[in-house]
Order: structure tokens, then C-alpha cells, then sequence
């Protein structure tokens, strides 16, 4: 192993590295995460160990009821191919400290217990059977663990867990090829990198797989940031929203429970649509159900998806210009997207009186299409204002209801900018605009 460099020398060779790392990663756009552990057993909440304060012997029971059926990671991957996304990320070990494979570290696993199979290793042969890029959740809190609560305050226990922490994550990187995201969580009960030694812990991690990206929870900003269970746009990086498909949680949950607050279709796409306007990634979970079998709810609605993206795509893949908030106000009805001379309308709500406009656009437009049907839109463009004229009454989408317009003009696409408590109308006459 090389010397361990200092934080701001770190920090600075992988900014060196980052575009060739995350050149993948920032076209992929849709990625699913997986929460499975012996959590989906009890179907209440992946946090149900802690919460509900149930002792370590007592929850230790549930890996033998945990009984993943063969080739359950299998239907995810051919689920999320179908859902049109492009990388899955899976937990290998949650907080409540099971290892999801053959741990020689932590025998506290499912080789040792429940199904007697390396889950992580299907994990990874399903990802490589259906060409997606596989990332590796790895918890860094751990309920199980003797040292899990003591290394906040003594330092030998802390010595012991950081390379205990490490071994784990050693193990995951050197088994299964190339691995291509170490997703880390729950960077307690130490409240900083140092009290993780995680500046060391990933330049060592990082040796082993040098093309992998790693995200901002173990107290370092590592490559990319990870806003949960809100799509908010990081202006100033590489960002990922990861979000439950229900709101309630990342494990397992019954059907009939969760039904009336999963996403459907129009959902998914609104965030979809939301990430790619300002140059982000969604990362959208299910909970496998005990048996390994994904969640009924989740399956029409991205396979709904996937269909559109396989009609839509190019307003979502590929390299985005992060675009302006005022970006959002062209339209109340549109989501914008931009790639170099196109800008591309994501329509929620159909025009079916023959006609709409867009406002604030400033660049000269070439051409207006509809993408999927071949459709070319007659328009005229103001000042401040493009309408687009005799359009067609009949919803142009009959996938999700969402048709999306590709508007290319000469050069890049600019809106004008008026600040959102004033009518536009009004702003536009003012005389110091």
C-alpha cells in the first residue's frame, strides 16, 4: 500500500480522476437500490432492531427464518433492466449487521445462517447477466457488533471496530471483480472521518478497485452527494437522490399496507425529470419481500417506465446541462431538460385545445418535434414567448401521458430571468429590465 496521503492531497488526485470515474454514472441517470436483510423478515422497518430496542439474541433468531429463494436477485435485475436503469446498488450488510455473504470477518451471514448462500455474489452475477453497473451498500453503523457502541467513547474499541469496518469493505471489493460504487451509510456513532479513519479506509479501498466511486457518508465528500427521500438538485456537484418507492420505508412492507403510497409511472418520471434537469441521478428503492419475490406495487410502474424510456430516452441519458432554477417557469405544465442546442419539454398536461406556449426563451428556435411520434409543431416565437400552433388534441404519450417536445435552436437554449414574486407580465415591462 501507497503512503497515506493528507486530506487536501487526497482529495485532490481523485478530483483529478473524477470525470474518467463518474463519465458512466453521469449518463446512466436511473439506478435501483435494493434493501434486503433479515429486516424484510419481520416486514415493519429496516430500523425494527433499534426502534423497537429489541436485544441483540433476541433478533439474532430471524436469520434462520430468512430464506431467500434461489435466484431471487435475478427478477430484480430483470426488473430494473425492464425499468430502464442502468446500475443497482444492494445492501450487503444493513445496520443490523448480517452480512449478506461469506464472511470470513463476520460469521454472522447468510452462508453461515438462513438461505446457506452468498447473496451478494447473485447479486453480482444478476447485474453482470443483465449489463448493469453494481454498487455495494455498506453500513457503517452496526447494531450487532460488540464494539458498535463503544467506539464513540473508547479508543480501542474504536480501533477494533474501524478494522473490523475495513476487513468488511477489504472482503466485498476483492471477491467479486470489478465492483463500480461503494455506497456507504450511517457513519455512527463516530461523528467524523477522523473518528472512522475513513481517509485512510478509502485510499486503502481504493487501491483495490481504482475506477470505483464512492459517496459522501463516511464524513468525506468523496465523489458524489446523496440527498434522501428528496430530489434536490446539488449545484456545486455530482449528486443522487435516493428515495423509497412508498415513503414509509427502505425494507420490506405488505403490499396492501404501502399500495396507497407508492409511486406510480407519472411519479417516477417527475423525478426522473427533476434529475436530469439539474444534472443528478435517482437511485429508486424496493424491498424485497422474505422470500427475495419484489414487491408486487413496484413492478407495473417501472415497467411503465421503462417503455417510455425506451420511446423518451434521449430527454433523460446522456450528458445534461445543469440548468437555472428559473429554468422551471418556462411553463407551468412542462419539466425542461437541456443537451447542448435542445432543450426538451416534459409534458404533464397535454394542450387539447390546439395550441400552448412556452415563455422566457430568448435563443432562436429551429424546430419544434415531438419525440416518438414524428410529429413536427408549426410555431411562432415573440419577443419573450414561443406558441406553438395547431398541435395536435390528441395526448401525444399513450405509455405513461407524458409526451416530451425536443425544441432545437441555433445555440445554447436561454431563458430570460424574472424573479418568481413578480407576474412576469408585469416584470417584462419594467423599465429596468
Amino acid at each position: 500500500m501507497a503512503e497515506i496521503l493528507s486530506k487536501p492531497d487526497y482529495e485532490a488526485s481523485i478530483a483529478a480522476s473524477l470525470d474518467k470515474r463518474m463519465a458512466w454514472w453521469r449518463e446512466a441517470r436511473f439506478g435501483m437500490f435494493v434493501h434486503f436483510g433479515l429486516y424484510s423478515v419481520l416486514g415493519r422497518h429496516e430500523w425494527a432492531m433499534a426502534v423497537e430496542s429489541c436485544p441483540v439474541q433476541e433478533y439474532e433468531k430471524l436469520a434462520d427464518r430468512f430464506q431467500p429463494k434461489p435466484g431471487a436477485p435475478k427478477e430484480w435485475a430483470k426488473l430494473a433492466k425492464a425499468a430502464g436503469m442502468k446500475y443497482m446498488v444492494m445492501t450487503t450488510r444493513h445496520h443490523e449487521g448480517f452480512s449478506l455473504w461469506d464472511s470470513k470477518v463476520n460469521p454472522y451471514n447468510s452462508v453461515n445462517y438462513g438461505p446457506k448462500r452468498d447473496i451478494v455474489k447473485e447479486f453480482v452475477e444478476a447485474c453482470r447477466e443483465n449489463d448493469l453497473r453494481i454498487g455495494f451498500y455498506s453500513s457503517l453503523m452496526d447494531w450487532h457488533h460488540p464494539d458498535g457502541g463503544a467506539a464513540a467513547h473508547d479508543s480501542a474499541a474504536r480501533k477494533r471496530f474501524n478494522d473490523y469496518t475495513y476487513a468488511l469493505n477489504e472482503e466485498l471489493l476483492t471477491r467479486y471483480g470489478k465492483i463500480d460504487i461503494l455506497w456507504y451509510d450511517a457513519a455512527l456513532p463516530m461523528q467524523s472521518w477522523e473518528g472512522w479513519n475513513s481517509l485512510e479506509m478509502n485510499q486503502r479501498l481504493r487501491a483495490i478497485q481504482p475506477d470505483i466511486i464512492i459517496n459522501n457518508r463516511s464524513h468525506l465528500n468523496e465523489d458524489f452527494g446523496t440527498p434522501e427521500e428528496n430530489v434536490t438538485a446539488d449545484k456545486n456537484r455530482d449528486w443522487e437522490a435516493c428515495m423509497t418507492f412508498n415513503g414509509l420505508s427502505w425494507g420490506y412492507v405488505d403490499a396492501a399496507q404501502v399500495a396507497p403510497y407508492s409511486y406510480n409511472a407519472q411519479r417516477i418520471l417527475r423525478m426522473l425529470a427533476t434529475c436530469a434537469h439539474g444534472g443528478g441521478n435517482l437511485l429508486l428503492n424496493i424491498g424485497p419481500a422474505p422470500d427475495g419475490s419484489v414487491p408486487p406495487e413496484a413492478v407495473e410502474p417501472l415497467k411503465t417506465v421503462g417503455r417510455w424510456l425506451a420511446q423518451y430516452g434521449e430527454c433523460a441519458y446522456g450528458k445534461v446541462d445543469r440548468v437555472a432554477e428559473d429554468w422551471f417557469y418556462v411553463s407551468q405544465v412542462c419539466s425542461v431538460s437541456i443537451k447542448g442546442n435542445t432543450a426538451y419539454l416534459w409534458n404533464w398536461i397535454w394542450p387539447t385545445n390546439g395550441d400552448f406556449a412556452v415563455g422566457g426563451f430568448t435563443s432562436k428556435l429551429k424546430s419544434a418535434r415531438v419525440l416518438g411520434s414524428g410529429v413536427n409543431l408549426r410555431f411562432t416565437q415573440e419577443k419573450y414567448r414561443i406558441v406553438f400552433n395547431d398541435v395536435p388534441k390528441e395526448p401525444q404519450d399513450k405509455i405513461a401521458g407524458v409526451a416530451v417536445i425536443a425544441l432545437e435552436f441555433e445555440g445554447k437554449p436561454e431563458v430570460v430571468r424574472f424573479p418568481t414574486t413578480l407576474p412576469m407580465a408585469i416584470w417584462l415591462t419594467a423599465e429596468n429590465h
